[in-house]
């Protein structure tokens, strides 16, 4: 306790220096958080569609794991077949594509979904304002509609021809392209009448599990995955492609937090130089003086961490309310990650402050400041 304490009074007795410190290990924590933050959120946006379907399970054509990147083509005769199979309580097609919404020469990437209107199982999450799409219509995410500049009741094109907004939806952006929605049968004409997917819901006395096994009996020519599967590979088909980008960012910001920290380490024990040296004459040894700079440390890392975790959620809140489609998800397991991360960051950092304290002259305490 007593090293504890000497420590934390060597850390506050110039408070200014001691904020500085604080404020300036946090910063680095706090870009580390906000990254990973980042990177949580895009790949949830990713898979928000999948997450929140109210299907247990998905069923697409053999060897497609996925929405991103992948078309899936299943004969019309499949939803029969699944509708047979005992355990499923229902089973409804979802058409599916990926090209673009446009309005004159503003476009943007989107996934293109046909869905039963009469059940709106497959359809968007929440409906903001309008209604459901008929025939030539479409609901359009909010985001992307100021995107650009439209809004219910006007005109986009979508798949090459026009579809007039009845609704505006949420949640269908995310940093790689946004959803549109259209009715089944509109799809169909455009697209053939194949499915991509098929939703299917467990009965209650059936577990889903189950379910999956009998589905890949009946239909051993395509994939059978339950939601959180099919949620999880949608996010891993991303997260392959950005993770090179996502590692470098994150292991530069762990340099500049082990940067600060030594630095900051290096000048407290520079500046205390006299008061260790009075230690030293009193009779204490190399390991009492690492102690009191390794606690240190950990003063500076705990109240570091502390507001890095306070400013990265109030800046994601603001990210989040400032730009709808870049979500920042502070999540738990990256703030333990960065805290088992600034133990070993600490540790590195007072290697150096360590072997100049270990080398006070007792002397130093008897100088004149």
């Amino acid at each position: 306790m007593r090293r504890v304490s000497l420590a934390r009074k060597n850390l506050f007795q110039d408070r200014r220096r001691a904020t500085l410190a604080i404020f300036g290990v946090g910063a680095a924590f706090v870009l580390v958080l906000v990254l990973d933050g980042i990177f949580a959120g895009a790949m949830n946006q990713v898979a928000a569609y999948i997450r929140h379907s109210p299907a247990d399970v998905f069923v697409a054509q053999r060897n497609v794991k996925t929405m991103h990147m992948t078309a899936s083509a299943l004969p019309p005769s499949t939803l029969e077949n699944v509708r047979a199979v005992d355990g499923v309580a229902w089973a409804e097609g979802l058409r599916f594509t990926t090209s673009t919404v446009n309005v004159g020469s503003n476009s943007l990437l989107t996934y293109v979904l046909g869905y039963d209107t009469t059940t709106s199982r497959g359809g968007p999450r929440r409906i903001a304002s309008g209604r459901a799409p008929g025939a030539e219509q479409a609901v359009v995410d909010s985001s992307a509609a100021d995107e650009l500049g439209v809004t219910v009741g006007d005109v986009v094109t979508i798949l090459g021809r026009p579809f007039t907004i009845s609704g505006l939806s949420t949640g269908g952006t995310n940093i790689v392209n946004t959803s549109v929605f259209v009715t089944s049968d509109d799809f169909a004409k455009l697209r053939g009448p194949t499915y991509a997917y098929l939703l299917v819901g467990a009965r209650a006395d059936t577990p889903v599990s189950v379910l999956e096994r009998r589905l890949q009996r009946v239909l051993p020519q395509t994939t059978v995955m339950s939601r959180p599967q099919f949620a999880a590979q949608e996010a891993n088909v991303v997260r392959s492609m950005a993770a090179d980008v996502m590692a470098i960012m994150t292991a530069i910001g762990f340099l500049i937090a082990l940067a600060l920290i030594g630095l900051t380490l290096f000048t407290s024990t520079i500046s205390k130089q006299r008061e260790y040296g009075i230690l030293k004459a009193l009779g204490a040894n190399t390991r009492r003086l690492s102690a009191i700079v390794v606690a240190q440390a950990a003063w500076t890392i705990a109240l570091a961490l502390v507001v890095a975790v306070a400013l990265s959620l109030a800046i994601g809140a603001a990210i989040g309310a400032l730009t709808p489609n870049l979500e920042v998800d502070v999540e738990l397991n990256s703030i333990v990650r960065t805290c088992a991360s600034a133990l070993v960051i600490g540790s590195l950092a007072a290697l150096l402050p360590l072997r100049r304290v270990t080398r006070v002259d007792p002397a130093t305490a008897f100088r004149r400041p």
